[in-house]
């Protein structure tokens, strides 16, 4: 009997009843896809803030130099106002009793009065002044300040996002998902470099042609070139090379020009995916476009076909 016991008891799994299946391929795939979406998504988070943090810099700088002048104009006042102020001391002001009368030679007193009077009007302007360089310095003072604060949670939200950002890198470069896509295949072919004919001679059609030029070089997460980009990264570089400045985020590259419909695309037009705008690429003709795609891939040819398209930008002719 103590056998049999002993027998059932070996037999029973000590763990739970049943372990958790282990992910399928297919939805190991799924989640590597998501995961590239996401981190795509906050790339793009990042370099907008990275817009904004340009701003802020630029006027965190000039509200600084407001700041040091305005701190410069109150010295100057203050020196000179207590110069003045000397001045009225030592000739005695007109607080002295000015006994007219008594006065043995009425000119000189009467240009001692003069000058006396004139130095008070003067000190009182100064006074005035002082005041409102005060006025403006501590008004100089709070707008550096506030303009400090909004810095530091810009460059904070940053720090944030490149940290997610790294965490979700390492996490589609794991051993584990580099195997599940390596036995599921990447969607699309293996890249290769395409040369295709850009027609036109304006500046969108030499920024697509440039942008061609740029295939295979490996997709990088902020990069704008020139050994690497990511998306909004290639299409800044590719208009800049033709003296358009676009900035390195989707969500104003998609305001930088004028919106057109998907009937008249051409080739330099940018076209957008998703509904947040997260990815962006220049348009080549026959539907297809060039685009540095995500994490781990490189600048490649790619149909429009295969992302969820949100709309066209024409930035130039």
């Amino acid at each position: 009997m103590s056998l049999t016991v002993a027998a059932l008891l070996f037999a029973i799994p000590t763990g739970s009843a049943s372990a958790d299946p282990e992910p399928s391929l297919k939805e190991l795939s799924e989640q590597v896809e998501k995961l590239h979406v996401e981190i795509e998504t906050l790339t793009e988070q990042y370099n907008g803030q990275r817009e904004k943090y340009k701003i802020a810099k630029k006027a965190a700088d000039a509200a600084q130099k407001t700041l040091a002048d305005s701190e410069a104009d109150l010295a100057a006042k203050r020196a000179k106002a207590a110069l003045l102020a000397q001045n009225a001391y030592i000739t005695g002001g007109l607080s002295r009793a000015l006994a007219f009368t008594s006065s043995t030679d009425p000119k000189k007193f009467l240009d001692q009065a003069a000058t006396t009077y004139a130095l008070e009007q003067q000190q009182g302007e100064q006074v005035n002044q002082l005041a409102k360089a005060m006025d403006a310095a501590n008004r100089a003072r709070a707008g550096a300040k506030t303009r400090m604060e909004e810095l530091q949670k810009i460059v904070a939200d940053l720090d944030g996002k490149r940290d997610k950002i790294t965490k979700l890198v390492a996490k589609t470069e794991s051993s584990l998902f580099r195997r599940a896509m390596g036995e599921a295949g990447r969607p699309g072919t293996r890249a290769v470099r395409i040369n295709l004919p850009i027609p036109g001679n304006g500046k969108a059609a030499q920024a697509a042609r440039w942008a061609l030029t740029q295939q295979l070089k490996p997709y990088v997460w902020g990069a704008e070139g020139p050994s690497s980009y990511d998306c909004s990264g290639l299409v800044m570089a590719a208009f800049q090379r033709v003296g358009i400045s676009l900035p390195h985020y989707t969500g104003d590259q998609w305001t930088a020009g004028r919106h057109i419909d998907r009937s008249e695309l051409r080739a330099g037009d940018l076209v957008f995916f998703y509904s947040d705008l997260h990815h962006v690429g220049i348009y080549l003709g026959g539907g297809m476009m060039v685009h540095a795609p995500r994490t781990g891939d490189v600048v490649r040819i790619a149909s429009i076909a295969n992302r969820p398209y949100a709309g066209a930008v024409r930035i130039a002719d």
